[in-house]
């Protein structure tokens, strides 16, 4: 289970396709799941929809997801990004599959009715929850029987609200999250920009779930995120989650045998 975050995508290096087919060949079942905030936000723009960013009381950063925002996100997330993964896949002879949380029902979560945020003064307030959403369920059955057909499957954080189908964003790290634990999978990992998770100048090599949490308020925006998702994979029924770089040469199997930020239970 492995989430790439859209700076790797545009960055990655180019050995990671040969850790695909490598690992793929070795028998590995292998799912990804994408990010692309940074892409969202351009188009987004480009097409006159100003994007606004909200605080949670924890600090946690993230976009405020109105109706036609969602909308955006899922073309961007859904229509582009996950089919120019799967393009670069298929051209180096790996068969792979783009989804949504839409198709099969294959995500969905619970449309937040409420939002607790920070203002501009620092102080707490409630806003419409938007079209964001927690998940709720994994259709795993989906996921086996494209795993039993060899097939690489490629998942946009794009979930199906339990009500009404709606389009929901969720948080692509969490989304890795939900999937590796519903998988069980041997491991989670989180394809970065850096090589970990660092701390006082440091790259942290390995931590328990508790030291994780512990260490959050010390955490920066951004990195905080996977930091809650690899820690949320292991209570999940993951057995391991690995936060590691995804621009050095051959980063899946590196994260594999351990390089980067390793947590566990």
């Amino acid at each position: 289970m492995c989430k790439i975050g859209g700076s790797v995508i545009e960055g990655v290096d180019p050995s990671m396709i040969e850790d695909v087919k490598s690992l793929h060949a070795q028998g590995y079942r292998l799912v990804f799941v994408h990010g692309g905030g940074d892409q969202v936000t351009s188009i987004a723009e480009k097409l006159g929809k100003q994007q606004r960013f909200i605080t949670s009381p924890d600090g946690i950063k993230s976009r405020y997801t109105d109706k036609e925002t969602a909308e955006i996100f899922t073309m961007v997330m859904s229509g582009l990004l996950a089919k120019q993964i799967a393009q670069t896949l298929q051209k180096n002879g790996i068969n792979a599959i783009s989804l949504t949380g839409i198709d099969a029902g294959l995500l969905r979560a619970q449309r937040k009715k409420r939002l607790v945020v920070l203002d501009d003064r620092g102080r707490k307030i409630a806003i419409e929850g938007g079209y964001t959403g927690k998940i709720s369920l994994v259709n795993t059955a989906l996921l086996e029987s494209l795993l039993s057909a060899s097939l690489v499957p490629i998942i946009s954080p794009v979930a199906a609200g339990e009500e009404e189908w709606e389009l929901l964003n969720v948080d692509g790290d969490r989304a890795c999250s939900h999937v590796a634990g519903a998988l069980k999978a041997d491991a989670a990992i989180f394809l970065t920009d850096t090589e970990g998770l660092i701390l006082n100048g440091n790259v942290v090599t390995r931590l328990s779930v508790k030291e994780a949490r512990a260490a959050l308020p010390s955490i920066g925006s951004g990195m905080d995120k996977k930091v809650i998702a690899a820690a949320e994979a292991i209570e999940m029924g993951t057995k391991r989650s690995v936060i590691a770089s995804g621009l050095k040469g051959n980063p899946l199997q590196s994260a594999i045998t351990g390089r980067g930020t390793v947590i566990v239970a």
